[in-house]
């Protein structure tokens, strides 16, 4: 994607953000039932104070939102407050007046960040006869305090159901593309959809019904996961399908590459053998690089959200 697929007259809607970079996010609290996120492997993560393994382990629902990380096992859970950034800086440097706007990574993703919800108020109501609820992604930097808990740049980009924001540091990307070779600005954008893929979970009560069915049968606890996190891949896919007319004026095969690649860079095979660990389908919470890809693609192909349906695969 370049600045050219954008269009040149947007106004950035900042209200749609919150910008808590730089401030002092520090607070009590674990992290407990957060939305999933693109987990990132390594020696000991920590959040909320607590050390988290190679890979998530702990995740109960899906990846991105729906899917959620309940780590409130490892770090006491509990909901701590949430802080609140100012956007005012954000507006300013993204307005029409700064010709060089669209090569700035947070105007860049304050734009996709519109773009995704913008389709999402038009389709939700159509589709599935819920009004869209709109959200706010949270930018911030190293830490900061959620709703459900305080959380570390370490977890990943997620979603927390309880406050019903996308949280991301946008540090992410540089990992994403070095570590995972997922590089591309629509890689970028397939992060984001993919997040408010689990607004759309949260808001259209699949989240809420998955919870239920991992309590009932723990054994498929990881199974629910995964068809969470690759139905908020495909709903990513739809959006790609339908987005122009907006801020993001078009998108070409060469940006639905790149969310393939970063769909398959962030499977839970490629993320254990990334690690150094062996591959045990056991313990996927996201789904393998295939599937992600594929229902992705599933998504876009169709453009249509009533294709999703991950959920079917599990009963």
């Amino acid at each position: 994607m370049s600045d050219n697929d954008f269009d040149s007259n947007a106004e950035l809607d900042a209200s749609q953000i919150d910008d808590r970079r730089g401030s002092d996010s520090s607070g009590s609290g674990g992290f407990g039932g957060g939305g999933g996120g693109f987990t990132i492997p390594g020696g000991g993560r920590t959040v909320g104070g607590s050390i988290v393994g190679l890979i998530v382990l702990v995740v109960v629902g899906a990846l991105f939102g729906t899917g959620t990380i309940d780590l409130s096992t490892l770090s006491g859970g509990g909901a701590s407050g949430t802080s609140s950034g100012d956007n005012r800086a954000l507006a300013q440097k993204c307005a029409a007046s700064n010709p060089q706007r669209f090569t700035e990574l947070d105007c860049r993703n304050g734009f996709y960040v519109n773009d995704i919800q913008q389709f999402w108020n038009r389709e939700l109501p159509t589709t599935f006869g819920v009004r869209y609820k709109v959200t706010k992604a949270v930018f911030f930097s190293r830490s900061t305090n959620t709703g459900c808990g305080q959380a570390t740049s370490d977890v990943g980009p997620f979603y927390c159901p309880a406050d019903e924001l996308v949280y991301i540091d946008l540090s992410f990307y540089a990992e994403l593309s070095s570590r995972f070779g997922a590089p591309g600005q629509f890689a970028q954008a397939y992060v984001l959809a993919h997040e408010f893929g689990h607004h759309i979970q949260n808001l259209t009560g699949t989240e809420r019904r998955v919870r239920q069915l991992q309590q009932q049968n723990p054994s498929k606890k990881n199974v629910y996961s995964v068809a969470l996190e690759l139905q908020a891949d495909c709903y990513a896919g739809v959006w790609a399908k339908n987005a122009g007319g907006g801020p993001v004026a078009t998108v070409d095969d060469k940006d639905i590459q790149e969310a393939l690649q970063a769909a398959a860079a962030v499977g839970d095979d490629r993320i254990q053998q990334a690690a150094g660990a062996g591959v045990n389908q056991e313990t996927w919470t996201h789904g393998s690089a295939k599937s992600r890809q594929q229902w992705f693609f599933t998504g876009y192909t169709t453009g249509d959200p009533t294709k999703c349906d991950t959920l079917s695969a599990t009963r």
